[in-house]
């Protein structure tokens, strides 16, 4: 199995070991992010409806990443749009996450450790941010949008998603060991 192999398993395969993070492929998607954050104007983006901006996205990031000497594959390099699609226009790491309907929880311990509840159980995933700058970016995102704040005069904040799910999340000073985030989501069929 290739290195990029095992980036690409889904969050319900058995995660890596820790100490075998690929930083070539992080390096390769904070390159590629950066360009595309560069060559983007923005302000264009605002007129559109999201489901133009994700094709207008889709169609740069496709551009930049056939304009490198990538050694990917097609589904890789697929998997590499849709991570930095993700990143752009949602909350990067967590989307595969929240697609899934089956799982209840969703605890991110730190950038590099993320743990799913399914069906009662917890399970480690192989999900992981940049490092702790990239987790608070993506805190920032959440609670934003739901007109609050997260920094150090208040360090834990409670807020809710767009399809309903809490969010709680807690960053230094009150989390010694760096951000933490949870979300408790809600099935989709109700208790009967």
């Amino acid at each position: 199995m290739r290195l990029t192999d095992r980036l690409h398993a889904g969050p319900t395969l058995p995660p890596p070991p820790q100490s075998e993070t690929p930083s070539i492929y992080q390096d390769i998607k904070t390159r590629i992010h950066a360009r595309l954050i560069d060559d983007v104007e923005l302000s264009r983006l605002e007129a559109l409806s999201p489901d133009q901006v994700q094709t207008q996205l889709r169609d740069v990031i496709s551009k930049l990443i056939a304009d490198t000497d990538l050694p990917l594959n097609r589904i890789e390099r697929e998997r590499l749009v849709q991570e930095l699609l993700d990143e752009v226009t949602g909350l990067g790491p967590l989307e595969p996450l929240l697609a899934d309907g089956t799982l209840s929880d969703i605890l991110v311990n730190g950038y590099d450790t993320v743990y799913v509840e399914r069906d009662g159980v917890l399970h480690q995933v192989p999900v992981r941010f940049r490092d702790n700058d990239h987790l608070l970016q993506i805190i920032n995102r959440i609670v934003s949008r739901v007109g609050r704040r997260i920094d150090e005069t208040s360090p834990m904040v409670d807020a809710r998603l767009r399809d309903g799910s809490r969010v709680n999340a807690i960053i230094p000073p009150l989390a010694l060991d760096g951000p933490v985030l949870s979300i408790r989501r809600f099935g989709a069929r109700p208790l009967t």
